[in-house]
């Protein structure tokens, strides 16, 4: 499979930022790590090598970039006021400048974007969509978190509550936005009812999208579904199988 590096310093973050793409061509599906680990998780953990066929016929080509949350919320002795600026600073990050590169690279100045991710990838990637849907038009959220209340400890602020996809998307107006989550995009949440699997914020995610008409599909499955990589090779391969519609 064709493998290539990229990388810059950005200031919207304060470090350098690599970042890998797997695939010739296709359609671009950007996937974010779980909570604190980096652009080489995906294929270190397998799920790369599980969509591998669909990689190389060029169904998708695949970036993959690091997370922030070593140094947001994960990272000890840093006040919530200062994760939660860093977080969205990296949701900046992802729009302003990992979109522009993915464009540059399709050699396509108007491509959306598919995003997705497992666990805190899964925040990160729905709060890109549903800020955002002139940039990605589809998500996969696999066993994923939609809101920070676990994270908060009581606390919340403006910064907080603006990337938090099931507090803002229940108040989204009417309006361009609302419409293009409603008509031009494709919306899929997955999660097992295994160990270390929580179902209930999926579920709960799916009837705020289901409250404002946003058409989504939503695939819970079994007990004997951990929380775990071997179930994210599975759900995106049936989701690139069955459902993308590239």
């Amino acid at each position: 499979m064709h493998r290539e590096l990229f990388g810059w310093y950005s200031h919207r973050t304060g470090m350098d930022m690599p970042l890998v793409r797997y695939g010739h061509w296709g359609p671009a599906l950007l996937l974010i790590p779980t909570w604190q680990a980096d652009f080489l998780e995906s294929e270190r953990q397998g799920l790369i090598q599980a969509i591998a066929h669909h990689v190389e016929a060029g169904r998708c080509t695949v970036f993959c970039v690091n997370t922030i949350t070593p140094w947001s919320w994960c990272a000890d002795g840093v006040d919530l006021p200062e994760k939660a600026r860093r977080s969205a600073a990296y949701s900046e990050y992802l729009d302003e400048e990992v979109v522009p590169h993915i464009r540059r690279v399709l050699q396509d100045d108007a491509a959306r974007v598919a995003v997705g991710g497992a666990s805190f990838g899964a925040f990160f990637a729905a709060d890109a969509l549903f800020r955002r849907p002139d940039l990605y038009w589809s998500l996969i959220g696999m066993s994923g978190m939609y809101q920070l209340g676990q994270w908060l400890h009581g606390y919340s602020d403006e910064t907080v509550y603006l990337h938090s996809p099931a507090w803002y998307v229940p108040n989204l107006p009417e309006g361009p936005t609302l419409e293009r989550l409603r008509h031009d995009t494709r919306v899929h949440l997955l999660c097992g009812r295994g160990a270390w699997e929580e179902p209930w914020d999926t579920e709960a995610f799916a009837a705020v999208l289901r409250d404002r008409r946003i058409p989504h599909w939503l695939d819970m499955w079994g007990q004997d579904v951990p929380h775990d990589w071997p179930t994210w090779h599975r759900m995106l391969d049936v989701v690139l199988s069955e459902r993308m519609g590239w």
